[in-house]
Parts: structure tokens; C-alpha cells; sequence
């Protein structure tokens, strides 16, 4: 039976030589089983949030934004005080459903229609195949998404949608 110290003495050597293969390993090797990820910061879902909110509200639209990051998890929900209890969920998963196909809500309905080869689509929980969810991008990645519900039409959430991009373009660009 082995002493509780030759036990430690172990660990330490296996920790140290783990330690030694990372730095004498040439870049990349060490990590070959994992991959690094941008996502945005709170405080840039925030600033998208609410460029899109203040959009909507110029046009005379009360609404609800909801920005989540590259998984579709929501990050941010903003909601005027008159838009409809509906547009909270539809906001999330208008943005989810952009994460998650990483294409334009509007776009992802346009290739759901009926008839088509992707029709299915529609039936997955959660899927939003109208206009108002938009993903965000930098360096060729998505990074996020953004929701906008309770404009009149998918054409109005998606404008709302793309200025709370523009807003946040300079700090995303990379």
C-alpha cells in the first residue's frame, strides 16, 4: 500500500509534466480538443437593445427587443410599457430562431414556405419564420442575434432590428 506522501509525490510529478507538455508543445497542440468562441458583452446587447428600442420608438412602435448570445440564450429583454404581453416571447424567439439558423427570420421564412423542401421547419418549438430576428456578426462569425416584436409587420421589426445592429457595428468589428 502506498503512502499518502509517494500519492502526492505522484500527483505533483503528473501535474508538473501535464504543466511542461502544455508549454513545450507547439501552439494549438495542447488544445487540439477545444475551440474559442466570441460572444457579446452585456453591455453591448444592452447598447443594441436599445437603439432598436429607440428606433421603434421614433416610428411611432411600441415594442419588444430581446438580444441573446451565439447559443440563443437571452442576454437582454427590453419592453416599452404599451407593447403587447405577446412580444416578450416572440422577441426571444424570433432572436433564438436567428441564432440558431444564424440566417434572417425573414429569410428563413421566405425558404419555409409551404410547399418547399424545408417546410418542416416550422414545426420545430420555438421557430420564428417571420420578419424581426436578425443574427449579428463580426469577423464572419455569429456572435448573437436580435429580436424585435410588436411592430406593425415583419418589415418594421426588422428595421428596428437592423439600427440596434448599426448601433453596435464599431464595437463588434474586429
Amino acid at each position: 500500500m502506498k503512502s499518502s506522501h509517494s500519492r502526492g509525490s505522484a500527483i505533483a510529478v503528473a501535474s508538473l509534466a501535464f504543466g511542461l507538455a502544455a508549454v513545450v508543445l507547439p501552439q494549438g497542440a495542447a488544445a487540439q480538443g477545444l475551440f474559442a468562441t466570441r460572444s457579446l458583452t452585456l453591455e453591448t446587447a444592452t447598447k443594441a437593445a436599445q437603439a432598436a428600442l429607440d428606433s421603434c420608438r421614433k416610428a411611432g412602435y411600441q415594442v419588444g427587443v430581446a438580444v441573446v448570445d451565439r447559443a440563443g440564450v437571452p442576454q437582454v429583454f427590453l419592453r416599452d410599457r404599451f407593447a403587447g404581453a405577446h412580444t416578450v416571447s416572440v422577441a426571444v424567439d424570433k432572436a433564438w430562431t436567428a441564432a440558431s439558423f444564424r440566417i434572417p427570420t425573414t429569410d428563413l421564412g421566405n425558404e419555409t414556405q409551404a410547399g418547399k423542401a424545408m417546410s418542416g421547419i416550422r414545426n420545430t418549438p420555438r421557430v420564428m419564420a417571420i420578419g424581426g430576428g436578425l443574427p449579428i456578426e463580426a469577423a464572419g462569425s455569429t456572435v448573437g442575434a436580435i429580436g424585435v416584436s410588436g411592430a406593425p409587420g415583419g418589415e418594421a421589426d426588422d428595421a428596428c432590428a437592423k439600427a440596434g445592429i448599426d448601433a453596435i457595428l464599431i464595437d463588434i468589428e474586429m
